[in-house]
């Protein structure tokens, strides 16, 4: 299964959900449900988004659970 790494990407850079929150142009339940995994899809437009705001590649978005 894979699941989203943001939170710990944030992490990683000093920066805060509330920080990428207003980054993204989209609704706070959207937002929320993609950051805590509680989605089943993702646009690849907001794959997009993710990679160019925090600067990674998707394939950083992403890590393998099993």
């Amino acid at each position: 299964m894979l699941k989203l790494n943001v939170l710990e990407l944030l992490e990683k850079k000093g920066k805060t959900k509330y920080w990428l929150f207003n980054q993204l142009e989209m609704s706070y339940t959207n937002f929320n449900n993609i950051v805590t995994n509680k989605t089943k899809s993702i646009k690849y437009e907001n794959i997009e988004k993710f990679c160019k705001i925090l600067e990674c590649e998707p394939n950083d978005l992403f890590k393998k659970v099993k």
